[in-house]
């Protein structure tokens, strides 16, 4: 779902040629980067076994990247 946010909140201004939906992407992919990173943390203070899962699964957003 993430990966798939990333990619529309980027594609879409670009293929709709819109610098305004562009601006707002540059705003919008960080706030979605946090919203990652606490849910990350969320998982791994409420569900068991996701810090083991977490720690075999390394690339769990774009391979060989985060």
């Amino acid at each position: 779902m993430y990966a798939w946010a990333l990619v529309l909140m980027l594609g879409l201004p670009l293929a709709l040629g819109s610098w305004w939906g562009l601006l707002a992407s540059v705003l919008g992919v960080p706030a979605l980067v946090w919203r990652m990173l606490d849910e990350e943390k969320v998982l791994s203070k409420s569900l068991p076994g996701y810090t083991a899962y977490s720690k075999r699964v390394r690339y769990r957003l774009i391979p060989h990247v985060w």
